[in-house]
């Protein structure tokens, strides 16, 4: 059955798992178990430079080892809608556009970032880039090869989460026609990520809330290729005791070191605990959260700072 609840995480093997990554993959897994659905495990590989397949193998370790089981996907391919790696996926994402360009959808963009970013408003510090349509009507560097962006158009693409409530963005003002497929050849977040959860019936898509502006992109491109959108969930950010966001680059916070000094019952604790799901920070099997959880403690912050003391 297709209409079946269905949640999943995604990773991209570009690194050891950290503290962030635990918390979304614990919460996504708790959201659908609780409620009697499946959980399906992707590899998002798409980038060929930092992608590599030994850091898949350990993020598999490391879910096993948190007592975080999947149902479908993986490495080895468990489920109907295989293949679970997204660089194997790529005569999917390619029918997709191909259907979008032939509705007139989308255009050849031969824009640099750095010629983008030289549009930019002086005042725009957030780091957010807008793309202003310079080749939308034009080929501005007919020597270049084209990335593929999707039109967006000036209106507002609203939606209800489960956890950020409700939110909508005008994406002409926000991010601006958006890339499908990149000029060296790559395929992008948002094409593929829709595509996957498409075909594989993903029904509920949680993640951290510094994606939320995803979801207005992805939605929208739902709506291009006729298909329905999953439910969203984004979770509070967890910052280190610096109060910044967790990185990979942050070796304290990675599986690797949080495996020497902590049991799983131990860091599953802790998680929950981040979560508002347990009064204290105890140790508990992954399984017994299950009759625990709730989306409600996750509503009441947009950041989870970590004490030094608890780790």
């Amino acid at each position: 059955m297709r209409n079946e609840l269905k949640g999943r995480f995604a990773p991209s093997p570009s690194g050891r798992m950290h503290l962030g990554n635990i918390f979304t993959a614990l919460m996504s897994w708790l959201s659908v178990k609780s409620r009697g659905g499946k959980w399906l495990l992707r590899i998002e590989d798409l980038d060929p430079q930092r992608s590599k397949y030994e850091y898949a193998r350990l993020i598999e370790d490391d879910l096993r080892w948190l007592g975080l089981d999947w149902d479908e996907g993986g490495l080895d391919n468990i489920g109907p809608d295989g293949p679970y790696s997204q660089s194997q996926r790529g005569n999917l994402y390619a029918e997709a556009l191909d259907r979008l360009i032939a509705s007139g959808d989308t255009f050849p963009c031969y824009c640099t970032r750095a010629e983008i970013m030289a549009t930019q408003a002086p005042h725009q510090s957030d780091g957010r880039v807008v793309y202003p349509g310079t080749c939308r009507n034009l080929i501005s560097h007919p020597d270049r090869k084209p990335s593929i962006r999707l039109k967006v158009t000036d209106e507002q693409i609203a939606f209800t989460d489960l956890i950020a409530g409700h939110h909508s963005y005008n994406l002409a003002r926000e991010c601006g026609d958006f890339i499908l497929k990149r000029a060296d050849g790559a395929w992008a977040y948002q094409l593929a990520v829709v595509v996957d959860d498409a075909a594989m019936g993903v029904t509920e898509v949680m993640r951290g809330n510094d994606l939320l502006l995803s979801a207005a992109q992805q939605i929208w491109l739902y709506r291009r290729l006729g298909l329905s959108a999953p439910t969203f969930a984004h979770l509070p950010l967890i910052c280190n005791s610096a109060g910044q966001r967790l990185s990979k680059r942050d070796a304290s916070l990675s599986m690797e070191a949080l495996r020497k000094i902590h049991s799983p019952e131990s860091l599953v604790g802790l998680t929950a605990h981040l979560a508002g799901l347990t009064a204290t920070p105890d140790p508990i099997p992954a399984k017994d959260l299950i009759p625990l959880f709730s989306h409600q403690p996750l509503k009441t912050t947009h950041l989870i700072q970590l004490s030094a003391k608890l780790l």
